[in-house]
C-alpha cells in the first residue's frame, strides 16, 4: 500500500522558521497541506515565510524561546486561534565559529546563549505546548539537533554539547511524553546555506570530499527527515536520525 504524504487538517509549528532551514521546513509542511505557524525573534522574516506559502491559515510571530512568559502567552494565543497542535519543530539554535582548543575564546556569554536557546529554548517551547500536543490522538516534537552532538566535531565545543544535550532530552521526553506524544531529534551534517558560506571553501570542499554521498545536505534534505518523522515514521520515538550523507564513516 503507497503511503500517503499528507498532512490536511494539521497544524505545525517552527521555532526559528524564518532562518534558511527553518524556512524551508515550513515550506515542505505546507506543501503537504498543513497550516504553518512560524515563530522567530525576526518577525519581518517570519511574516515573508508564512506569506510565501502555499495553502492558508498560516501565521507568524516574533515569541522567543528564552522567553517563558512570552511562549506560555503565545500558547493561549494559539490555542484560541487553532485549538491544536500536532507538530512542533523545534529548529531555533545559534552558535559562533570558536576552535576547540581555544577556551578562553568560548567566553560564559557564549556558553549561556548557546545553552539558552539551543537547549533551555527547545524545553520551554515543549513546556508551554505539552497540552495542546497531547490533544486527541497525540502529537510529535521533532528537535533540530546536529552530528556535532555525537562526533564532537562543530562550531565550537558548548555548540556541540548542546546538540548532545537536546538529544538526550529527546530520549528523555520520548519517554516521559509517551504515549499521547512522539519525540525525535533530526541530526543533519554540515548543511549548504548561509552559515557554510562563510567557512573557508577548501573546508567545504574537503568536508564534500570525506562523505560517502560527496555533498553537503541540503536545507530541503533536512525538511524531508522533518516531514517523514511527523507523517511517515509513526512508530518512532526517542530516535536520532541522522542526515549526514555518511560523514562519521569518512576518514
Amino acid at each position: 500500500m503507497p503511503i500517503e504524504i499528507s498532512m490536511h487538517g494539521q497544524v505545525a509549528l517552527v521555532t526559528g522558521g524564518g532562518g534558511g532551514i527553518g524556512s524551508v521546513i515550513c515550506r515542505k509542511l505546507a506543501q503537504a497541506g498543513a497550516r504553518v505557524i512560524i515563530t522567530d525573534v525576526n518577525l519581518q522574516a517570519a511574516q515573508a515565510v508564512a506569506s510565501s506559502l502555499p495553502g492558508e491559515g498560516h501565521f507568524a510571530s516574533d515569541a522567543s524561546v528564552d522567553d517563558s512568559a512570552a511562549l506560555k502567552k503565545f500558547a493561549a494565543q494559539v490555542a484560541a486561534q487553532y485549538g491544536k497542535l500536532d507538530v512542533l519543530v523545534n529548529c531555533a539554535g545559534v552558535t559562533r565559529q570558536v576552535v576547540h582548543d581555544d577556551l578562553d575564546g568560548l567566553d560564559d556569554e557564549l556558553i549561556d546563549r548557546i545553552f539558552r536557546i539551543n537547549w533551555r529554548g527547545a524545553f520551554a517551547t515543549v513546556r508551554a505546548f505539552k497540552e495542546l500536543l497531547a490533544k486527541d490522538a497525540g502529537g510529535t516534537i521533532i528537535n533540530i539537533s546536529s552530528i556535532a552532538g555525537t562526533t564532537g566535531v562543530g562550531s565550537n565545543v558548548a555548540y556541540c554539547a548542546s546538540k548532545a544535550a537536546l538529544d538526550s532530552m529527546t530520549r528523555s521526553l520520548a519517554r516521559a511524553l509517551a504515549p499521547q506524544i512522539r519525540v525525535l531529534s533530526i541530526a543533519p551534517g554540515w548543511v549548504e546555506g548561509e552559515y557554510a558560506k562563510k567557512m573557508d571553501p577548501a573546508m567545504i570542499a574537503t568536508q564534500k570530499k570525506l562523505t560517502p554521498l560527496h555533498r553537503l545536505a541540503q536545507a530541503d534534505d533536512v525538511a524531508n527527515a522533518v516531514l517523514a518523522a511527523a507523517v511517515v515514521l509513526t512508530f518512532s520515538t526517542g530516535d536520532v536520525i541522522h542526515v549526514d550523507g555518511g560523514r562519521p564513516l569518512g576518514v
